[in-house]
């Protein structure tokens, strides 16, 4: 005697304000619109860096390495095991990257809504970094386009 059991897949998870995340397309989408950040970095909970700066790319890359210079940060998700939402004493969210005993706290110094306070101090190589990679991606569009042309 067989039962027909459909099964239902479970709905994906849903995280507001706190949790875990493992999954790096969610990650990407997340660190993508930080922008400005001040970062702790520790190794056992004893920081060995700490700073500010702009997030001028998230991939997701096993062949290229997380830099973070100039007050540029490059994150490659692949270099993290997961990342971790918390919220601090005055309701704001943070962002832990966690790679074994390795954490990344990234907590937001202006929002996603917010444009950037372009008389603020701006790196010149973070600035420099964004507009090259507008360029490249015109750039690619036009050549794509030229490439799809019968003519």
């Amino acid at each position: 005697m067989s039962h027909d059991h459909t099964s239902h897949p479970l709905p994906p998870p849903c995280i507001i304000d706190f949790g875990i995340i493992i999954n790096n397309d969610d990650i990407k989408r997340i660190l993508n619109d930080l922008g400005r950040v001040r970062y702790i970095h520790t190794i056992d909970e004893e920081v060995q860096s700490e700073g500010e700066g702009w997030i001028v790319e998230v991939f997701n890359d096993p062949q290229q390495a997380t830099i973070i210079a100039n007050r540029s940060i490059y994150l490659n998700i692949q270099s993290f095991d997961y990342l971790q939402l918390h919220r601090s004493p005055t309701q704001e969210t943070y962002f832990d990257l966690i790679q074994d005993h390795r954490c990344l706290r990234l907590i937001p110094i202006t929002h996603s809504t917010q444009a950037p306070d372009l008389n603020s101090n701006l790196d010149a190589a973070a600035l420099e970094a964004m507009v090259t990679q507008v360029l490249a991606a015109k750039w690619d569009v036009q050549l794509d386009n030229e490439d799809d042309c019968p003519f």
